[in-house]
């Protein structure tokens, strides 16, 4: 008789839930296990409140396009990131179709995304961009404007009060979202809470990982509410704990994991208190970061749809702490550094001293400061219809280099042992809405064999049409997939 395969999965987040659905659709008879250190699914960097990439699909986010010192634009990555969002509505679309997810409330929302900017040099940029990405049939309903009437009609809140003779510019994409992110994961979650063999322990943290001479993992676990500890077996661990999972894959002793630190960034938003205001934007409208900024600090004024409500965010503002996570502890950072990492952290943090400098400057800014800065975006903005709140916790991955010594990457990271039987994920930003290539590359990774089988390719397609075939290059294609996923989704066509 064949014995059924054990997986485990740490963290109870987006990608954990991703990945838990994809093994259960591709391999039904498995068993997975999934360990959450808090007692709720979905509460840490995949919570809305948290996330601040609510549908990242680089239609409006003007770092994925850096144009470099002779005025030419890169846009690999937001070709990349376009085409990975539409795998993941048609991953969503086919839990809909096939009812193993609710519905009640939406988990994605149609919404504008928009860039917006000022200034002469900044608006070549964006008519450069513009006319590089339009060119792509994933970027076809692309639309590009500097006339002030124009963009008073897409975002009459924001020029309000804006002088009409300013140099402005705007694109739109109309076929934007808005995602919560918690909820989708909560969702899937439910459903594997549904599926045989399935296991999900809250308030659970794993303390330790070994790898055995068969190859099999043991995994120690803590009970949080009882302090009782176990341990279980496992052929396969996914490390899926957000800012958690350096310490963890430390943990695994994996040569592999050797190398890597972790800088962590918080972040916060203004908050609109005043639904007269909220009512008057919808729009996700992104502008271009300060020099120094990471990535994750774009300012942009967000409408947002929570558990069925409206919201209008402002932000991020960067913010510095020493936890990986928003419930972790000061002690994070700290503890991470060890001798294999200490020499790639140190030399990442004297090549990044510019942002080093823009965090200090944004953790001693006052609130008239913050505000000033949401005036640039919103003119009549008064200071009263707006509260600070703390966002989520992200970590930057700092990457041993052999000529730099080591390197601040933005962006995700799959780390995975030379026999494929634990990954870890690294990073951050645009993570949650690339969630399901992500995974796709972790299978890609760590189940090798089986994802060449008839089987799992049949079953692949069958969850995501396009799979194995480029969005990017074949714009009819695009347009196909986008129309199937507007209607399941009922999202608007446009």
């Amino acid at each position: 008789m064949k014995t059924k395969k054990e997986y485990t999965l740490i963290g109870a987040g987006i990608m954990s839930a991703t990945l838990g659905v994809l093994l259960k659709q591709l391999q039904p008879d498995c068993g997975i296990t999934i360990y959450e250190r808090l007692d709720q699914v979905g509460a840490e960097s995949s919570d809305a409140w948290n996330n601040a990439g609510t549908g990242h699909s680089a239609f409006c986010e003007l770092n994925y396009t850096p144009e470099n010192d002779q005025g030419d634009i890169d846009i690999s990555k937001a070709l990349k990131i376009s085409e990975a969002f539409e795998i993941s509505k048609q991953f969503w679309a086919f839990l809909v179709e096939r009812q193993l997810v609710s519905t009640s409330v939406p988990f994605i929302n149609d919404i504008d995304h928009m860039s917006f900017v000022w200034g002469d040099g900044n608006r070549a940029f964006l008519k450069n961009r513009y006319e590089s990405l339009s060119a792509y049939g994933i970027f076809e309903d692309m639309v590009h404007s500097e006339d002030f009437e124009e963009i008073a009609a897409w975002v009459p809140l924001m020029m309000q009060g804006r002088n009409s003779n300013e140099k402005i510019a705007a694109t739109r994409m109309a076929i934007g979202t808005d995602v919560n992110f918690g909820s989708i994961t909560r969702r899937m979650i439910k459903y594997l809470q549904s599926c045989d063999a399935v296991q999900v322990h809250l308030g659970h943290q794993v303390e330790g990982l070994r790898q055995k001479e068969t190859g099999e993992w043991e995994i120690e676990v803590k009970n949080l509410a009882n302090g009782k500890e176990h341990t279980a077996v496992s052929a396969f661990v996914f490390i899926g704990a957000g800012g958690g999972a350096l310490k963890l894959l430390e943990k695994s002793d994996i040569p592999e994991g050797e190398g890597f630190g972790g800088f962590p960034v918080s972040g916060q938003f203004l908050k609109c208190t005043n639904p007269d205001v909220i009512l008057q934007h919808e729009a996700k409208v992104y502008g271009k970061a300060e020099e120094g900024a990471p990535p994750m600090s774009v300012p942009h004024l967000d409408t947002r749809m929570l558990n069925g409500e409206r919201s209008l965010l402002f932000g991020p503002y960067a913010g510095f702490s020493t936890k990986f996570l928003k419930n972790g502890s000061y002690l994070d950072l700290p503890l991470s550094i060890d001798a294999h990492n200490i020499f790639p952290m140190l030399s990442a943090g004297l090549h990044n001293i510019s942002l080093t400098k823009y965090l200090i400057q944004q953790v001693v800014q006052s609130p008239e400061e913050r505000f000033e800065a949401l005036q640039k975006y919103y003119p009549q903005a008064r200071f009263q219809d707006w509260d600070l709140i703390t966002a989520g916790q992200r970590v930057q991955i700092i990457k041993k280099d052999p000529k730099e010594g080591g390197v601040l990457k933005f962006g995700t990271e799959i780390v995975s042992s030379k026999d494929n039987t634990l990954a870890a994920l690294l990073g951050a930003s645009p993570g949650a809405s690339t969630s399901v290539s992500i995974m796709l590359d972790v299978l890609k990774q760590c189940f090798p064999q089986e994802m060449e089988s008839a089987p799992w390719q049949n079953k692949l397609r069958e969850m995501i049409p396009s799979f194995g075939s480029s969005l990017i290059a074949d714009g009819i294609l695009c347009r196909k997939t986008r129309n199937r996923t507007t209607a399941v989704l009922k999202l608007e066509a446009h």
